[in-house]
């Protein structure tokens, strides 16, 4: 009898340990080049800190309250949060399959089986158990693989969450700068008003030309416009705000209003080795783990090809009673220790490894190009940093000197040796330099926001992975 089991399964034994043996998958993490130091120049200001605490060091609870209020709200956190749940099923769904299945069942009857013979009542418990054994590993490997997607599926919630921080800064910043910015064009336009009226009296007088009038009096209309603009724009940042965050608009034009914000934000290092940053992006780290899993789904598929091996097994408990009398019919077995042998699918199992590794091709292309997008966000952020940088000095210079220009004008006026409308032109032009200013410290908080977008938010990669992601990169 042993002599005969081994003659049988021998054969199949040995056929499912060559089957294991080709059994290949492509590598779970693969390189994505970056270059060695950052192109655009490093920002000095600040000092290396966590960005979970970035907001916080900006010392402005009101943006603080609206990001809350907008990560609460935003229905892509909450799609994000669901996938992570998702993955968690997933991930317990492949654990589970590495293990046997065990259902019980119990039931009772009572029936007359044949005529004239008295009513018998039956009463079975079972337990049935089924182990689809993994004999290739695919299981586990699978399941490390939603373990990853699992992970990645967390740090894309994060990454929304960020994103979601990071919009809601920029529309606040923009907010806040476009109140200022009609502050200076109703003075402005106060000022063309006043241009026009001392050159409707120097036309009556017929000490100005026609033409000339009507060209400060297109001026004064081209500054009205510039207002209505102004208040337009700053109504689309205040309905952009509202939305985001939920928030009742009365009271987020009554708290705007109020905020008096600092010039500048407070900045953060960025290391100088651009793979030392990336891997701390959330959305590449989630790319890089769909490339694990699309190389777990390869070998899946491979394992569909080879034999598979099942064990089965039961135990049923049964009491039989009629007529007074209890008979016990319990039974139990073991097995079968099965072993299913593919032989003719017309191509199927073939096709779906051309598509796992077709999908495994597309999840490194993205993966790549993934990272080549967090390089250029980077860099992008950097330039604009840097550019602001250099035109900071310059761009306070001439404020500085219209400012000058102004009072001088005034100090001329008042011994006579100035007009209104020269006062009025060198207040205008000090206006123009002073939104200057103000357009280039929105566009510094704005280069600061997307840098804190682009360093990842201060996500925090799986401790394991860091040394393999910086061995691979």
């Amino acid at each position: 009898m042993v002599f005969v089991f081994r003659s049988v399964c021998a054969p199949l034994v040995c056929a499912v340990l060559l089957g294991a043996c080709s059994l290949t998958m492509p590598p779970t993490a693969v390189p994505a080049p970056t270059p060695p130091q950052w192109s655009a120049p490093l920002p000095h200001a600040g000092s290396l800190g966590d960005l979970r605490e970035w907001w916080k060091a900006q010392n402005d609870p009101v943006l603080l309250a609206l990001i809350e209020d907008a990560q609460a709200l935003s229905p892509t956190v909450a799609a994000a949060l669901s996938r992570v749940e998702t993955a968690r099923s997933n991930e317990t769904a492949a654990q589970a399959a590495l293990l046997p299945a065990v259902n019980a069942g119990v039931s009772v009857g009572r029936a007359v089986t044949l005529p004239s013979t008295p009513a018998a009542t039956s009463a079975a418990a079972t337990l049935q158990a089924s182990w689809e054994i993994d004999v290739f590993g695919a299981a586990r490997i699978a399941r490390q693989a939603l373990e990853g997607q699992t992970q990645g599926s967390r740090a894309q919630w994060h990454d929304a969450r960020v994103s979601v921080a990071a919009e809601v800064a920029s529309t606040y910043y923009s907010l806040a700068h476009c109140w200022k910015a009609r502050t200076l064009a109703e003075q402005e336009l106060a000022s063309y008003q006043r241009s026009q009226q001392i050159s409707a009296r120097s036309l009556e007088a017929g000490m100005l030309a026609p033409a000339a009038f009507a060209q400060v009096r297109a001026e004064a209309s081209q500054s009205q416009l510039r207002l209505i603009q102004q208040n337009t724009q700053c109504e689309m940042y205040t309905k952009a705000l509202v939305a985001l965050t939920g928030e009742d608009e009365a009271l987020v034009r009554s708290v705007m209003q109020q905020q008096s914000l600092p010039d500048d934000l407070s900045g953060f290092a960025v290391t100088q080795i651009p793979a030392q940053a990336l891997v701390q992006r959330p959305d590449v780290f989630a790319a890089e783990r769909e490339v694990a899993l699309a190389s777990a789904q390869i070998g899946r598929a491979q394992a569909r090809r080879w034999p598979g091996l099942s064990l089965g097994g039961s135990i049923g408990a049964l009491r039989y009673g009629t007529g007074g009398t209890d008979t016990d019919l319990t039974t139990w077995s073991f097995g079968p220790l099965a072993l299913t042998l593919p032989v003719f699918d017309a191509g199927q199992r073939a096709a779906l490894v051309d598509a796992a590794q077709a999908d495994y091709v597309s999840a490194v292309a993205v993966y790549r190009a993934r990272v080549r997008q967090a390089v250029r966000e980077v860099e992008e952020a950097l330039v604009t940093l840097d550019a602001a940088l250099q035109r900071e000095s310059d761009t306070h210079a001439v404020w500085d000197a219209r400012a000058q220009n102004h009072a001088a004008a005034q100090n001329r006026e008042r011994s006579g040796m100035a007009s209104a409308l020269e006062v009025e032109d060198a207040q205008r032009a000090m206006l123009a330099a002073q939104s200057a200013v103000m357009g280039l410290q929105l566009e510094r908080k704005r280069a600061w926001v997307a840098l804190y977008r682009a360093a990842g938010g201060g996500w925090q990669r799986p401790e394991p992975l860091v040394a393999q992601a910086a061995a691979v990169n």
